[in-house]
């Protein structure tokens, strides 16, 4: 069984005045039993990794551009974010396909771009609510898993994780069989592309996880820890969670 991964995803949230709330998670999870990960916003991957050394948290970015430098106002290369700090960039979150009009090939780009820069590439997928009612969750989560992922994927270089759509930020959770079932097809469909490898992926869960049912969503069959939102911004709440997942 591979590590568990509890990773807080900050979206827009958080300021440098939130420096506070890692130097409180560390101090309650000075020694989790499983790897801890926060993402805030670009402007405090730096101060947020400064803080952290020393810790067992590490600070990652929410999103990178594909290309190394070049003429994209605006935009962050992975290696800008490793140079900041970041271990980890998230990429392909459901936000950013909606929001941004992100298709599998551009998410594949930025997983590549993230191996570019040494970092560890937490790619996401997930299906609408109308595409889960219409039973067709499944056959979503397998094709961007097709485009998103990169050849040359490794658990070492990457991590999967699975958002439905309709439950982020919602306060709705799928059945934890209907969870599973996502899960296991996950696995099947990286052990085919991938070999042996695949059983050390990380497969992590996200979509309202909070203190209250991270127990029971990362005892499910092949979910590997979690991709927490909202709960992650506030260290008493995450902190239950890392413990969860330990």
């Amino acid at each position: 069984m591979p590590r568990k991964l509890a990773a807080g995803n900050w979206k827009m949230n958080g300021t440098l005045g939130s420096i506070s709330e890692i130097t409180a998670l560390s101090k309650a999870c000075p020694d989790p039993a499983c790897d801890v990960l926060i993402c805030p916003p670009f402007t405090a991957i730096a101060s947020f990794a400064h803080a952290a050394k020393g810790t067992a948290i590490s600070i990652g970015a929410q999103d990178c551009h594909a290309n190394a430098s070049g003429a994209h106002t605006g935009d962050l290369s992975a290696e800008i974010l490793v140079d900041a700090g970041a271990t980890h960039i998230i990429v392909g979150h459901s936000e950013r396909r909606a929001d941004h009009g992100e298709s599998d090939a551009d998410v594949n780009a930025k997983a590549q771009a993230a191996w570019r820069a040494g970092a560890v590439a937490i790619i996401c997928v997930g299906e609408t609510e109308a595409e889960r009612d219409a039973g067709d969750a499944l056959k979503v989560v397998s094709n961007q898993m097709t485009g998103s992922i990169p050849d040359g994927a490794t658990a070492a270089n990457t991590v999967i994780a699975y958002e439905p759509v309709w439950a982020i930020g919602t306060g709705r959770v799928p059945s934890l069989e209907d969870i599973a079932e996502v899960h296991d097809e996950m696995r099947a469909r990286l052990a085919a592309r991938f070999g042996d490898d695949a059983s050390e992926m990380r497969l992590l869960y996200g979509g309202s996880v909070k203190p209250s049912n991270a127990a029971d969503i990362f005892a499910v069959s092949n979910v590997d820890g979690g991709l927490v939102g909202g709960a992650s911004l506030k260290a008493s709440d995450f902190a239950g969670i890392v413990n969860a997942a330990g």
